[in-house]
């Protein structure tokens, strides 16, 4: 190895590759647990120092002088790691594949170490063994030397007792020496790069990151076996080498549930056979028929003793040790306190951790906030078709929990989801979302307490400690977890009963506006009857109910979950109707000694009644110690009142079928509101009722100009999708938008179009006030100041809006938009809390579907390889992973430093090559742009 560069300056260019060539020189040959021992100035090969860090005290401090034998990083085999650093010296047999094949690139004693559980703290190897006793997690280290006495005390007792039974510590230290054994197994003979167990993680992660099937994995396992020399160590199948990988991942629980979504069988009544709620059996109930043949069989001792088969299963994935492996791993330790020791604080808004939330939360718990180890974490949901056809209505409903202490460019990534549960389908869980939470909740409320975790970054335990924040959904699953009424006359959670709605009689629904609220006293519009809803508008914007007034209202709710059937088997409706032919409001309650039945609204008190006009039940994150503390609870998505927005823009100004906000309906609700007579329906001599055109009608001219300005639309690559394929130029129509379609169209490209065929400006300026608004609380960085600002535009907005559209137009979405900014304050930028990346995983996950009738037993058993293999990709080199991944066009990098700045080009062409040739007049304007923009030639145009 050249060592010159160690004597060059620490700024030359030399002495900075040399750096580089010696860490990958080190790391190949002498790393433990992904870390060397740094050769700086100040280190002096004394403490152990990942990549970066070591890289950083080189080039800042300087190279050890001196130390040109480097025998501490695997430059003389004889005198390497192993007799030089005593921690690796006791396991010296297992890892000597790290000294004797300098070829390998993978870490896999980091992988082994993180993944199994076996930590180095000082210079003795321990081993953190988490044993669930009683719903209690306690942990106990042990070292290598032990471990292996203990493995050699249970085999012999194994030897005298077959029946003993082993412990757990004892099974994983067994199982990290096998698969020290692997690794340090060639994979055949004379083979050096690969050894078995890391040829099989490079497999299985193709696999996984190539979307392989099992068959065709087995028939790849089989050709490499007989294309390989004899005495390869490879599993001939997909299952035998799930076999082998099983232990470096993390397992997942089947719990029961009753099949009314009444309760899950578990604690207490894991060995129930039936619910006591509503009575159904726990297990598949076949037909009499078979019953009855059954019956004949089992008396004649012909038919064998089957399995029982659960109604209905929630596989939950635990959150306890998919935190810790995040603090276990060398890679993701460190960027666990990012969001207290990396992040910028200049009052500016770039992460949850700048919100108002977070810091009262610190306030009100400085010992949490204490250690910014503790963990934030957020939690979405939402339901899905999990067999990609409209056809079939089956909604299955995963939970995610996302951590929120990483740094802000990794944050919102699918590699950092984590999966918490899949709550199974056909039927959607509604408001019974509460019962399959309850273990994620126990998880919580124990992690709220701590929970004994070792941080591979300080080489210490810790007491980790986890809190949720807040959830993510779209609007009916916001009323599902929160247990607000999200429809009908208090749809706005924000405003609460404070809500100002009208019911319009002739389209069957609410309308929200009565936006002047948030206006200033003294603005003219408050005093203006003729333009909005024939009012006068006096009173002040509604203030947001705290966690401590909503947790009063819901002492007088009290609801039985589950979809209890009646005597005919059949599903109780709790809409019935009464004599008269009306549909009567009734719920199921609890009396005094905690039994269900149904109640009238009308019979109750009034205070009760109120509180169930607008609570549907009593959220079961309320349990939660701190959650009513939280500031901001549950988020408004963005995502889904963009998408609404554009919705009703568009469909208003092509007058779509069922998605137009202007039609008969609308213009008599006007007439029942005394408003607008202008718009009011005109009576024909023929009979034959005319709608006036509004300000916002287009003609067909005008519907076939917008419809051509986005047929014409070209987009950057990877900027939206292809818009075009969705305008219908003969019938004037747009269909089969996506959610991002519309963020850019409402944003961006709606402005612009109607600026060509709007037939009033008053509409070009909502419209583009709107945009405006989008575009601005979308952004990374927001100023708190400019947010005040942008909450004024967007309050006149509203109000101008409803002096141009029909009230039919003010849908909740709509209103929501004044809400948004609030919620920004308090919880930071929208990405990190709208469903864009969440609606993205789950179409991963939609795609390990495999088996059609096992639609979640497919995502638990996809989810759980691709977890596994993204957490060992991160110990793997030379290779293409999820966290290096290129884009579709990569554009190529290159150091031209060289050429001049106006010449070079960082794109590359994609499509066919046209030479063309100027004429002289492009000649000379090329030539004159160059004369006139190129820094290099600035001086001679100063002569």
């Amino acid at each position: 190895m050249d060592k010159s560069w160690m004597t060059k300056s620490r700024s030359s260019t030399e002495y900075k590759e040399g750096v580089n060539q010696f860490l990958n020189f080190a790391f190949q040959n002498a790393s433990h647990s992904g870390k060397i021992m740094c050769p700086c100035i100040r280190c002096v090969n004394c403490s152990f120092q990942t990549y970066d860090d070591a890289k950083v005290h080189l080039i800042c401090d300087g190279f050890l002088r001196g130390y040109t034998r480097c025998i501490c990083h695997g430059e003389d085999p004889i005198t390497s790691l192993s007799s030089t650093n005593p921690a690796a010296s006791s396991t010296s047999n297992q890892t000597s594949y790290l000294q004797t094949n300098t070829s390998r690139l993978d870490d896999m004693d980091g992988l082994l170490h993180a993944a199994m559980g076996i930590f180095s703290e000082g210079t003795n190897e321990i081993n953190l063994v988490a044993n669930e006793t009683n719903g209690q997690q306690s942990s106990r280290f042990v070292t290598i030397e032990q471990a292996s006495e203990e493995v050699d005390a249970q085999q012999h007792t194994e030897r005298n007792d077959a029946e003993h039974h082993r412990g757990s510590s004892s099974r994983e230290t067994s199982e990290f020496l096998k698969f020290l054994k692997d690794a340090n197994e060639e994979l055949y003979p004379g083979c050096k790069k690969f050894s078995k167990l890391s040829f099989i993680i490079h497999l299985f992660h193709l696999k996984c990151l190539n979307g392989w099937t099992g068959e065709s994995f087995s028939m790849l396992l089989e050709l490499l076996i007989d294309a390989f020399p004899e005495g390869t160590s490879l599993p001939r199948s997909t299952y035998e080498a799930k076999k082998v990988i099983k232990a470096l991942g993390l397992s997942y629980e089947k719990i029961h549930c009753c099949p009314n979504d009444c309760l899950l069988f578990l604690g207490e009544k894991a060995n129930d056979e039936v619910c006591h709620v509503c009575g159904s059996s726990r297990w598949v109930i076949k037909k009499q028929v078979d019953k009855e043949k059954k019956t004949q069989d089992e008396e004649t001792n012909n038919v064998p003793i089957k399995k029982k088969k659960a109604a209905k299963v929630l596989r939950y994935f635990p959150l306890i040790p998919r935190l810790q492996r995040l603090f276990v791993s060398t890679k993701t330790a460190k960027d666990m306190r990012w969001h207290e020791e990396g992040r910028v604080k200049d009052g500016l808004l770039r992460h949850p951790a700048d919100g108002k939330a977070w810091r009262a939360f610190d306030e009100r718990y400085p010992d949490f906030s204490s250690d910014s180890r503790n963990v934030r974490l957020g939690l979405a949901s939402d339901g899905f078709n999990p067999f990609r056809t409209m056809n079939t209505t089956y909604s299955t409903w995963p939970v995610v929990v996302i951590p929120y202490n990483l740094p802000s460019w990794i944050c919102m990534k699918q590699s950092n989801f984590i999966l918490s549960m899949i709550i199974p389908g056909e039927k959607s869980p509604g408001n019974d979302i509460d019962i399959f939470l309850q273990p994620l909740i126990d998880e919580l409320k124990q992690l709220w307490g701590g929970v004994d975790t070792y941080d591979a970054s300080t080489g210490q335990t810790f007491h980790l400690r986890a809190m949720l924040m807040w959830t993510i959904n779209d609007f009916p699953a916001y009323g599902n977890l929160s247990g607000w009424s999200t429809k009908g006359k208090y749809a706005c959670p924000c405003c609460a009963e404070n809500t100002h709605s009208k019911w319009l009689y002739n389209g069957r629904k609410y309308c929200y506006m009565g936006h002047r609220r948030w206006l200033p006293e003294d603005h003219t519009f408050r005093y203006q009857k003729y333009y909005f809803d024939g009012s006068e508008e006096l009173r002040m914007a509604p203030e947001i109910a705290s966690g401590s007034n909503v947790l009063g209202q819901l002492e007088s709710v009290k609801v039985t979950l589950g979809k209890l059937p009646n005597e005919e088997g059949k599903f109780m409706n709790n809409r019935k109707k009464n004599k008269k032919g009306k549909r009567k409001r009734k719920r199921q309650v609890l009396d005094e000694i905690g039994e269900s039945h149904e109640q009238d609204l009308g019979t109750m008190s009034e205070a009760r009644c109120d509180a169930m006009k607008w609570w549907k039940k009593k959220s079961i994150f309320f349990t939660l110690p701190y959650w009513e503390h939280n500031l901001i609870r549950h988020n408004l998505d963005v995502m889904h009142i963009e998408k609404n927005v554009f919705d009703n823009f568009i469909g208003t100004f092509l007058n779509l079928d069922k998605k137009s906000k202007d039609n008969l309906q609308a213009r008599l609700d006007l007439i029942d509101l005394g408003i607008r007579p202008e718009l009011h329906p005109q009576i024909l001599a023929n009979g034959k009722r005319r709608l006036p055109p509004a300000c916002f009608t287009m003609s067909m001219d005008e519907k076939r100009t917008l419809c051509q300005v986005l047929k014409d639309l070209k987009m950057p690559d990877s900027y939206a999708s292809n818009i075009s394929r969705c305008v219908n130029l003969k019938e004037c129509k747009i269909t089969g938008l996506k959610s991002h379609d519309c963020h850019i169209l409402v944003e961006d490209i709606l402005p612009l179009a109607l600026r060509a065929c709007s037939p009033s400006n008053q509409v070009t300026f909502v419209v583009t006030e709107v945009a405006n608004f989008f575009k601005a609380i979308c952004s990374k960085v927001l100023d708190v100041d400019e947010l005040d600002k942008i909450q004024n535009r967007i309050v006149l907005t509203l109000c101008h809006m409803e002096r141009i559209f029909l009230p039919s137009f003010f849908t909740i979405m709509v209103h929501l938009c004044v809400h948004l900014v609030d919620e920004i304050k308090l919880g930071g930028p929208v990405q990190y809390r709208w469903m864009y990346p969440q609606e993205r995983f789950f179409v991963r996950l939609k795609s390990y579907v495999r088996n059609r009738a096992h639609p979640e037993g497919s995502i638990a058993e996809g989810y759980i390889a691709e977890e596994c293999l993204t957490f060992c990709s991160r110990y793997l080199d030379g290779v293409e992973t999820r966290f290096n991944r290129p884009v579709r066009n990569p554009d190529p990098l290159t150091n031209e430093v060289q050429r001049l700045y106006l010449f070079s080009s960082a794109g590359r062409a994609i499509g066919k090559v046209e030479d063309i040739v100027l004429d002289d007049k492009s000649w000379v304007q090329a030539h004159r742009y160059v004369l006139r923009h190129c820094d290099e030639i600035q001086g001679f145009r100063q002569l």
